[in-house]
């Protein structure tokens, strides 16, 4: 096949990535755009660069170098980029390929200006956004001048930025090619950039226009403030116009410069409101074309709109799909459950049928529709007080909703109310055997499970984890359940509130929770420390933990001096605990069982921090704390006009939470030691299908919905594509941030926190475990790479039961997701942990090792200097 290297951009569309680019392909598609103007030029395709690259025999050697650099040594990065750079400039173009551009230009006019542009390979895919990856050199004047820019665009694919980007994207340098687009430069009077959805709230129906004077060049390097439009529904909504002092002007003879831009104008807007909604209807007429919003480069000649550069915005959050046009608004499941990470397709399946609200998918992440809920009256009071109580953010992000009026119906009242509306406490008396009972009940219908699910396999297994996953639903469904958790939060807010007001004091009822009985999740914590104390005294099992990275290590052990023992400790543990992980709501996260290497930087931060018998010490001295706040709040009530009557009330309420709120763990355990059974019996199923060709791996399954998985099963069938496909939109969903509320607009709603009781530059969260407490913190985004020192102050996205070992060794707790009843506020309390969760962006704002202030009763956390 003879090799091509220059195409008309008439030529190319969409499909022909691998030939001109990403830039050139959504160039030629948008030239074939009915109404939509593109400047007339060409492609000189990837050919030619492999052409140039064979051309020097040094370049195989280091590029082979390249790929071998540690992608954090900048500095041989930057050195080798530059040889690389050289090498590629200095290659004299072949006269054939010289031939092909100089008559591509010859067609366009050969005097006339181009702008020379890169358009790499793997640039402006939806899953990775490479935008201002390489360069662009506008206003190159004749044949020997755009060859120079051409093998200039060419050396761009090797510039540290673009080099260091591949290497955290699991690129190969080898594989990527760089086209070039040579198309006819626009003199501009305005350029710049138009969003057919809003870049910063996601809204769909809200397009966002940036203008300024003269070439675009200005706006996107940052060196003016652009006049910002946004245009709903064919109108503009909001305007604002900015102070343009300077523009980028082309030069006679080739090149640009900056100029002042006269007073008189500075002031004007680049657009008139026509122009910017006319502009608009053309974004919105590409964006039905590619399918999806876009991020589009536009310029303004004559009263006509030329556009020059169209790629989707990578960073909206997906909608959930209903097949309706209604309004919907939607709650992240994720915030509440601690877990804001995507999830493979068959731990959302999963999830999804054991469930006991509909839930709906997006973005790898799953959302409850609350619609119908705050259309009705009766219904959205108690959504919006349960909300509260779990999440502010949520709840401030649903009452913005509300207050636009118009996007949530009202409903008549007397519409349906399902189990998330909170009411009187439940009645049930205030019994520790209760709780006794629900755990027989809970690790019966467990062992059920493990015996009848040992003989099922193929088809049978799947319809079998049908009926599974109706018995766990029965289970979580039991009245008695709901009751027993409901008691021992609702008896928590009560104290809250009551000693708030009888007492003055803040957040009582975290001290009167210190070391719960029967909470599995901070008895977890502390059972670790016990393994510690049977590792401590022996010196080799120490010493053979610190370098264990193979998960075969526990078979290792009995060749040293007590490690049969530190063997047996371990086993022991991941026995009771060992279905624990983190991001445990998803069945396909590698459980503790699985990956037992994750708990050793724990253990081992135990041994070094922790004396012998810690964990009964640690638990008596918090029960102690507990009794003696019980004694001083009874006693402060006592001395109260009708004393007697509220020390009474408040004990009745402290032996509830006493009795009840440890079990507000146990559930979730429940759950998580079924998705374990159910996880094995999927991963033998799935040996059997790699057994059969079916699949090359047995990890594909989790890229399967459930459904999908039954249909292999039973037909020995895959779709090779659909599972690359699933594979590559689960690593682009990493990148997005799930919002706390949802629209179907596509709006992300983030809520905030209406307070004024906080010092300046503080950082706002919520209050969930009484006490302050200063340290150096540890911002640790992945258990396994935890190091800790005595003292320091745990900060994390969300912590989710697996965390709570880490706890034990830390005196505070800063988190991004939260609230007062989820797992981290619960296990911080009962630890005597000061805790601020729901902290937006806290591990982006506190830098590791920086000392900061924790006020767990106040809700808030300095930086200090």
């Amino acid at each position: 096949m003879m090799e091509q290297y220059v195409m008309g951009l008439q030529e190319v569309d969409e499909t022909q990535v691998a030939v001109v680019g990403g830039k050139g392909a959504h160039l030629g598609a948008l030239s074939r755009i009915e109404g939509i103007r593109v400047p007339a030029g060409f492609c000189v395709t990837t050919d030619a660069y492999r052409r140039i690259v064979a051309e020097a025999p040094s370049m195989a050697d280091l590029l082979d170098r390249l790929a071998h650099l540690n992608p954090d040594d900048r500095e041989a990065i930057r050195t080798l980029g530059a040889e690389i750079r050289r090498t590629i400039e200095g290659i004299a173009i072949p006269g054939g390929l010289a031939a092909a551009i100089t008559r591509g230009l010859a067609q366009l006019g050969e005097q006339a200006a181009y702008a020379v542009r890169s358009s790499a390979t793997a640039e402006d895919l939806p899953t990775a956004s490479f935008a201002g990856q390489q360069d662009t050199y506008l206003n190159v004047v004749g044949p020997a001048a755009i060859l120079q820019h051409v093998s200039r665009c060419w050396a761009s694919l090797f510039t540290e930025r673009a080099v260091t980007y591949r290497q955290r994207n699991g690129i190969d340098h080898r594989t990527v090619g760089m086209a070039v687009v040579v198309q006819q430069m626009v003199f501009a009077q305005a350029a710049g950039i138009l969003f057919t959805a809003d870049p910063v709230t996601g809204d769909r129906k809200v397009a966002t226009v940036d203008a300024g004077f003269g070439l675009g060049e200005a706006l996107v390097g940052g060196l003016v403030n652009p006049d910002v439009f946004r245009v709903r529904d064919g109108e503009v909504v909001a305007k604002t116009v900015a102070a343009k002092r300077r523009a980028i002007h082309p030069l006679p003879g080739g090149g640009t410069q900056e100029v002042a831009i006269d007073p008189q104008r500075q002031e004007q807007a680049a657009l008139t409101d026509a122009q910017a909604v006319r502009l608009v209807q053309l974004g919105r007429r590409i964006e039905e074309h590619f399918g999806r919003p876009q991020d589009i480069e536009w310029c303004l000649v004559d009263d006509g709109f030329q556009i020059v550069q169209s790629r989707p915005i990578s960073t909206l959050f997906p909608i959930p799909e209903t097949g309706d046009q209604d309004n919907h608004v939607y709650v992240s499941v994720g915030h509440g459950q601690m877990m804001t990470d995507p999830m493979k397709p068959l731990g959302l399946s999963v999830w999804q049928l054991t469930a006991l609200a509909p839930m709906h998918e997006a973005g790898g992440r799953l959302f409850v529709d609350v619609t119908r809920r705050l259309a009705s009256p009766a219904s959205r009071a108690g959504l919006l007080e349960m909300m509260g109580r779990s999440d502010p953010l949520v709840r401030d992000a649903l009452e913005t909703v509300l207050d636009r009026g118009d996007f949530v119906p009202s409903l008549p009242d007397g519409g349906p109310v399902g189990p998330l509306a909170g009411g009187a406490p439940a009645p049930i008396e205030t019994d520790p055997a209760i709780v006794t009972e629900l755990i027989e009940r809970s690790q019966a219908s467990i062992a059920a499970l493990r015996r009848d699910i040992r003989t099922k396999t193929g088809p049978a297994l799947l319809d079998f984890l049908l009926e599974a996953f109706e018995e766990q639903k029965r289970v979580l469904k039991d009245p008695l359940n709901t009751q027993a958790i409901m008691a021992g939060m609702e008896a928590t807010w009560w104290l809250n509130d009551k000693l708030y007001e009888w007492l003055g004091e803040k957040n009582a009822a975290d001290t009167l929770t210190l070391s719960a009985p029967d909470n599995v999740t901070s008895e977890m914590g502390l059972a670790l420390l016990d393994v510690a104390d049977v590792i401590r005294p022996h010196p080799e099992v120490v010493a053979f933990l610190q370098g264990v990275e193979d998960e075969g290590f526990l078979d290792e052990l009995p060749k040293f001096a007590g490690g049969p023992e530190a063997r047996d400790a371990i086993e022991a543990y991941l026995d009771r605990y060992g279905m624990r992980c983190v991001g445990e709501i998803d069945i396909t996260r590698p459980r503790w069982r699985e990956r037992p290497t994750t708990l050793m930087p724990v253990i081992l931060d135990n041994v070094k921090l922790f004396e012998p018998g810690a964990a009964e010490r640690r638990f008596e001295r918090g029960r102690q704390e507990a009794e003696k706040k019980e004694r001083d709040v009874l006693s402060r009530l006592r001395a109260l006009p009708d004393g007697e009557q509220k020390a009474d009330e408040a004990k009745r309420m402290i032996d509830r939470v006493r009795a009840f709120i440890g079990y507000r763990e146990y559930p979730k355990y429940g759950i998580v030691s079924r998705l374990l059974v159910y996880k094995r019996a999927l991963l033998e199923e799935a040996e059997r299908l790699v057994r059969a060709d079916v699949l090359p791996e047995k990890e594909d399954i989790f890229y399967l919905t459930f459904q999908e998985l039954h249909d292999v099963v039973r037909t020995k069938q895959v779709d090779d594509r659909l599972i690359r496909q699933r594979k590559d939109a689960y690593r682009s969903y990493h990148a997005l941030t799930p919002p706390r509320v949802l629209t179907s607009d596509g709006e992300a709603i983030t809520g905030a926190y209406r307070r004024d009781d906080v010092p300046a530059g503080a950082l706002i969260g919520l209050p969930v475990s009484a006490g302050t407490i200063e340290g150096r913190a540890r911002v640790i985004l992945d258990m396994a790479e935890a190091e800790l020192e005595a003292g320091d102050i745990l900060v994390t996205a969300h912590t989710d039961p697996s965390w709570t070992p880490l706890f034990v060794a830390v005196s505070g707790l800063v988190t991004e997701v939260g609230g007062l009843m989820t797992h981290g506020a619960v296990i911080a309390r009962e630890y005597g942990l000061p805790a601020v969760v729901g902290v937006v962006d806290a591990t982006r704002l506190i830098r590791n090792g920086q000392r900061i202030r924790v006020h767990g009763t106040d809700g808030y956390v300095e930086i200090l200097p």
